[in-house]
């Protein structure tokens, strides 16, 4: 991974100031997506088992085998 990094570095030696401008909102981009879907995971988890009370029932059990 070092090496990545390295590299990375170097191409943005490179870059005139505006373009790294650009750069660094795109990692914050980066940054913010992978915090969303971390988040959206998290919340996914936390309700299953409020979920499973009203998805575990006679009535439905139909549907489970769909």
């Amino acid at each position: 991974m070092q090496t990545q990094v390295r590299q990375v570095l170097e191409k943005l030696e490179h870059l005139p100031p505006e373009r790294l401008t650009e750069v660094e909102d795109f990692i914050d981009f980066l940054h913010q997506r992978d915090q969303d879907q971390r988040l959206r995971k998290g919340y996914a988890h936390a309700s299953e088992a409020s979920f499973a009370k009203i998805w575990d029932n006679d009535d439905d059990a139909v549907y489970d085998r769909l």
